[in-house]
């Protein structure tokens, strides 16, 4: 018999998102819950969990294998039996679905591409600011990246309820086909041989916002159009990943706006 519960009816461990034990990861899962990552502990052969993993992989849910350690890290409740769910605070929007809100707004794509930025304050920033720049959405990798946790919604100060954010398998790919719509790609470097203020963001953009250590990874970087870089005049040669993209983000708007 289906399980006709609602989402908000599956309870948390925390209010951090964290589901934990087999039988609420496996209810938040027949639930509908929108999930962001499920870990679970390496080398378990325990039927149970090898259910749980199958389930979340026909959902599209990211399994993580981890020790442990990090699971008893994790933990709030001390008794995660192997899993620990991490609950998405929205469902992911589709990429099409961004540039359908570009086209209602009569307005040129202006995306942001968060290339594996792992600290989930990073990614609230960048989705704040985003939305109050009038982009359109931002897209994030399954793998190696924050997704929409408790956090991430807390550090984006709501934005996340308003900005559109997609979660695609293969970040180069994904840059092909938005080349393929006619949107022009504008990474983030150091060593970029576009300037900033010769960058024209006034069409159709993606911009792209590296690591907060490696930066863009060589195959995004090769994928975009032009490099970017933003000018430095003190002792530092780098800045913040959600200050690029904020910077570059607003001087997307400045041009728009002339």
């Amino acid at each position: 018999m289906r399980d006709k519960r609602t989402p908000k009816q599956v309870p948390l461990a925390e209010a951090d998102g964290f589901i934990e034990g087999r039988n609420a990861v496996i209810e938040a899962l027949r639930a509908g819950v929108s999930i962001d990552k499920i870990y679970i502990a390496r080398g378990e052969t325990d039927a149970t969990l090898g259910h749980i993993a199958s389930k979340a992989r026909q959902s599209g849910v990211v399994v993580v294998e981890s020790d442990r350690k990090k699971l008893d890290f994790m933990s709030s409740t001390h008794a995660h039996q192997g899993v620990i769910a991490v609950a998405a605070v929205r469902a992911y929007a589709q990429v099409d679905d961004i540039l359908e809100a570009a086209a209602e707004r009569g307005e040129p794509p202006l995306i942001v591409v968060c290339d594996e930025l792992s600290d989930p304050h990073n990614l609230g920033a960048v989705i704040r600011t985003a939305e109050c720049a009038g982009a359109h959405g931002v897209i994030i990798p399954k793998r190696r990246s924050a997704g929409l946790t408790a956090v991430v919604a807390k550090t984006s100060a709501g934005a996340v309820a308003h900005m559109p954010v997609a979660r695609v398998p293969n970040l180069p790919s994904l840059l092909k086909e938005l080349k393929k719509e006619g949107i022009w790609i504008f990474g983030t470097a150091a060593d970029g041989t576009t300037p900033l203020y010769q960058a024209d963001l006034k069409g159709p953009a993606a911009i792209v916002i590296g690591s907060e250590g490696e930066g863009m990874g060589r195959l995004v970087r090769e994928t975009c159009d032009f490099r970017v870089s933003i000018p430095m005049k003190g002792k530092l040669n780098s800045l913040n990943a959600s200050a690029s993209a904020a910077i570059l983000l607003y001087e997307a708007v400045r041009q728009r706006m002339q």
